[in-house]
């Protein structure tokens, strides 16, 4: 039986919904890749009674626990107070943890607060995890049944400490077997579609299905156990992914990480060395946005054209495409028209179309797409459905 993990994200700004916890959903990613079975997420603020209480209910329940926040200068960071309270340790003043925090500033050429010397008093016993990105040291330590690591709140300070001082010491720790999680990317398809597509797909009572939707693409997400056959779950991920079609631009969890459907046009144009010029119209400006810094962008125009005769869109699109193209020496364009006037386009209750055309050479390669919703909803669906042109193309999919 795997271990099981629980998170605890420590913060009055977490309880309140004034940031969101990217922090536990992370952790809990990475846990259970790990092996961890992750049993709670569990968010307190800065009141020193409810993080004692709630430290002593994890010693008893959990084999381990991920903590985050609360290690901070100020007065309602209290998490090594309430670690110390919760078990009964001294808290002590921490020479080389005291030495790191001033060398952080004196590298900037600042001079360090006397605030920041509570950052240096770590629980008695506790084994001092170095912060090489920030100030608050991390540390872990074991409590009743439960073996606690404290990091920082900072998302990117908690992502390195995890993975540069965390996550060895769980695997030396526990007896851990690691699952296979495997993540089906797909864009311009919604999820109960999705789900339509796969349902004559048997799914094993031992494999975990499961859905993540964002505006950017749809997962399909399924977890394996760790002695799973690697050739069942190769058919398997095949036979899902052939019934859901070309709207897949990337699989997770084969091989290496693809990132979003961004990252994986970047590779595409960068192996093929290509380039590219956008005129964007619904979008205005999004697709020159998603594509900063990346040089096969050669020119993104935006123009706010009126709607245009239905008989009229492939050519005007055409004409656009190759006076841009003259114009840029670019070896792609594309061009996003639409059939609405201003006012649809920001109506959240009009629905409308959107007409994009790609010039690759001497070839035309078009797709029609409707879109709904408020202004800002439209203008980031038709940037992607844009961009999954030019993704379709490339990785030679049906359009």
């Amino acid at each position: 039986m795997n271990p099981t993990l629980e998170i605890f994200s420590q913060g009055e700004e977490v309880v309140t919904g004034q940031v969101v916890d990217s922090n536990a959903a992370w952790l809990a990613q990475e846990a259970v890749q790990l092996g961890f079975t992750v049993t709670r997420h569990t968010s307190v603020g800065d009141k020193l009674d409810d993080l004692v209480a709630l430290l002593r209910e994890i010693s008893s329940r959990a084999d381990c626990c991920l903590c985050t926040g609360g290690l901070g200068p100020t007065t309602d960071d209290l998490t090594a107070e309430a670690v110390a309270q919760a078990f009964g340790l001294s808290l002590e003043f921490d020479e080389t943890a005291f030495a790191r925090i001033k060398q952080f500033f004196d590298r900037r050429n600042r001079a360090m607060p006397d605030s920041n010397r509570k950052q240096a008093m770590l629980p008695h016993g506790a084994l001092r995890l170095d912060n090489e990105w920030g100030t608050a040291p991390g540390f872990a330590l074991q409590a009743g049944r439960c073996w606690f690591v404290f990091m920082p709140g900072v998302p990117s300070e908690m992502r390195n400490m995890y993975l540069e001082k965390v996550q060895a010491t769980l695997q030396q720790r526990f007896v851990l077997q690691p699952q296979t999680l495997i993540t089906i990317k797909t864009i311009g398809i919604g999820e109960s579609d999705l789900q339509q597509r796969i349902k004559s797909v048997v799914i094993p009572d031992n494999v975990q299905l499961g859905f993540r939707a964002s505006l950017a693409e749809v997962q399909t997400k399924l977890l394996f156990s760790h002695d799973y056959p690697s050739t069942a779950i190769d058919d398997l991920v095949k036979s899902i992914a052939g019934q859901i079609g070309d709207a897949v631009f990337a699989i997770d969890g084969l091989g290496a990480a693809s990132g979003d459907v961004i990252t994986v046009i970047d590779q595409l144009m960068t192996d093929g060395k290509h380039t590219l010029a956008v005129v964007e119209t619904v979008s205005q400006g999004m697709i020159a946005s998603y594509c900063t810094a990346l040089p096969w962008l050669l020119e993104a125009r935006y123009q706010q054209t009126s709607p245009i005769n239905n008989d009229d869109f492939w050519e005007v699109a055409k004409n656009i495409a190759m006076t841009t193209q003259a114009q840029s020496s670019a070896d792609f364009v594309l061009v996003q028209l639409h059939d609405a006037d201003l006012s649809a386009i920001q109506d959240k209750d009009s629905a409308i179309v959107l007409y994009n055309v790609l010039l690759t050479g001497h070839q035309f390669h078009q797709t029609t797409h409707t879109v709904a919703g408020p202004g800002k909803r439209k203008q980031h669906q038709a940037a992607l459905l844009a961009l999954d042109l030019l993704r379709r193309f490339l990785q030679h999919k049906d359009l």
